[in-house]
């Protein structure tokens, strides 16, 4: 994936070993190449290029950054030559200068604007205020919610939904994160709010749809959706999609025990199933074209962690199956704030959950079931074997101290705990920095020093209207002292995506606002 020392030319050689005198030229230029995150790494090099931007060590056809994260510039000629046989050229006469390619020098400018980086962080961030009532008698839990995604995958891996239930009360929503690309996680994210919201339907809304597909009459709306601009759909599998919703919702009619609908907890795990099935499926009988062929087969074969929340007026009810979290934000009387998870990752980390995929497996599978630390929970249907998909579902009864609830993939905890996760939000949301108290007795001059940065970060004030945003910004640009540190937010998000990757993963965040009044007006 890198380039090797042949691909540098004999001038960048030159920079790196006088930026580093004690190591070899090809230890250098390798090392230089995996350190590029290293702020000390970059003023090395800017001290030996004369204060010019860090120009890119890589191979001249890869790891571009898109056009309005680098800087284009031309030779006087007006192009940039680049030798076939060593790289890049700057002009020299003689036979480095022969059989050439002609094409704009692009530069790395790690060096963004604020501007700059407010732009790719709130490219895909979404606020949307909920109504006090949900139209169906009742108060809404939900006063607002606020999303946000950032990817380090190209395309973006990670999928969300937000949707209301038009039929049921309550409101779904969601979180995937995609494995070996983003189909299965695209495919989920559009269709289990639906397999979840029919689930709960009773027998007499269930006969009304299917009424209306008999008799080709507008079909009562389902589901209203909350998408944002940039957000995907698969239109063209949106025929095949709803045939099969159909024929769930047939077979529930048929069952006699059906009646008023399945309560959360139920819908939750039967609709998780349900899909699970049907992605295998799909991938192994005739479809209409190749294109839905193609998408059906890529859905199975790739798979993805799903972490969905249902919250209505029972409360809160979340079904998990991967590493995606829910984590709850509570405010104590005495005006503290703590972390309440939801959620327990299913990933090689859980002893646990290690334990449960070998005991559902015979003994001659243990060395190949768990691969790359991921195990094998999650709707994935690999090389088209069906293997069902159950969650791990929770049940939380909402209290006046339950402020928010933060639904976020694993690019986010690999970056932040829980506690800090609930602390930015409740900072954001409250605008009072927390203060932990401390003893001087217990530091050291040095130690102290390090805590008085940390609170001086913490009393700048937010940047960022969206809560989701604010804790992508802090994921990404907090330092070790716990400052926003301007400079590494601006490495981490003019890296290409060829290497972004190597350094974070894809980040996706909703943060849930509960209604302060809901439970006065509901008790």
């Amino acid at each position: 994936m890198f380039a090797t020392c042949d691909d540098g030319t004999e001038k960048q050689k030159k920079i790196i070993q006088r930026a580093f005198p004690d190591a070899g030229v090809v230890d250098c230029f390798n090392h230089c190449i995996q350190a590029v995150m290293s702020g000390y790494l970059r003023s090395r090099l800017l001290l030996y290029t004369g204060g010019r931007h860090l120009t890119s060590f890589l191979a001249p056809s890869q790891y571009v950054l898109p056009d309005k994260l680098f800087r284009t510039r031309l030779l006087p000629s007006q192009a940039r030559s680049f030798s076939s046989r060593s790289g890049r050229s700057d002009g020299i006469s003689g036979q480095e200068g022969e059989n050439t390619l002609r094409a704009p020098r692009h530069e790395m400018d790690f060096q963004l604007s604020r501007l700059q980086i407010n732009a790719v962080l709130r490219a895909n961030e979404q606020s949307i205020r909920i109504p006090e009532f949900d139209g169906r008698g009742g108060p809404s839990p939900v006063l607002r919610f606020e999303s946000n995604q950032l990817s380090a995958n190209t395309p973006l891996e990670d999928r969300r939904s937000s949707a209301s239930c038009l039929q049921t009360r309550g409101m779904l929503f969601g979180v995937f994160d995609g494995h070996g690309g983003h189909a299965c996680a695209q495919a989920v994210s559009e269709r289990l709010p639906y397999y979840i919201a029919v689930s709960m339907m009773s027998e007499s809304v269930l006969e009304d749809l299917e009424a209306a597909m008999e008799t080709l009459r507008p079909v009562p709306p389902i589901l209203q959706w909350y998408k944002h601009h940039n957000d995907y759909n698969y239109r063209e599998s949106a025929a095949l999609y709803v045939n099969h919703l159909r024929v769930y919702w047939q077979e529930l009619l048929a069952s006699e025990e059906h009646g008023d609908g399945m309560r959360p907890t139920d819908a939750l795990t039967y609709a998780f199933q349900r899909l699970d099935t049907d992605l295998s499926l799909e991938a192994q009988v005739p479809l209409a074209n190749d294109l839905m062929r193609s998408t059906a087969i890529q859905a199975a074969f790739a798979g993805c962690t799903a972490c969905v929340a249902h919250v209505g007026p029972e409360g809160v009810h979340v079904a998990n199956a991967g590493d995606c979290r829910a984590v709850l934000g509570v405010q104590e009387h005495d005006g503290s704030w703590s972390a309440l998870p939801l959620t327990q990752d299913h990933n090689a980390a859980n002893v646990a959950e290690v334990e449960r995929v070998w005991r559902q497996h015979p003994a001659s599978e243990r060395q190949t079931i768990i691969v790359d630390d991921r195990t094998a929970r999650g709707p994935d249907a690999a090389a088209c074997v069906w293997r069902q998909a159950t969650p791990e579902v929770t049940y939380h009864r909402l209290r006046p101290q339950d402020r928010f609830l933060i639904l976020a993939s694993d690019g986010l905890w690999d970056e932040m705990t829980n506690d800090e996760a609930v602390r930015l939000v409740a900072e954001h949301l409250t605008g009072i920095h927390l203060q932990a108290p401390v003893s001087a007795s217990q530091l050291n001059l040095g130690q102290m020093h390090q805590l008085l940065l940390r609170r001086r970060a913490r009393a700048t004030p937010a940047l960022d209207l969206n809560g989701a945003t604010h804790l992508i910004r802090h994921a990404l640009g907090t330092n070790e002292y716990g400052e926003m540190d301007q400079e590494r937010l601006a490495t981490m998000l003019a890296l290409p995506s060829d290497l972004a990757r190597m350094y974070r993963d894809d980040i996706t965040v909703t943060v849930i606002y509960f209604n302060p009044n809901f439970n006065k007006t509901a008790n």
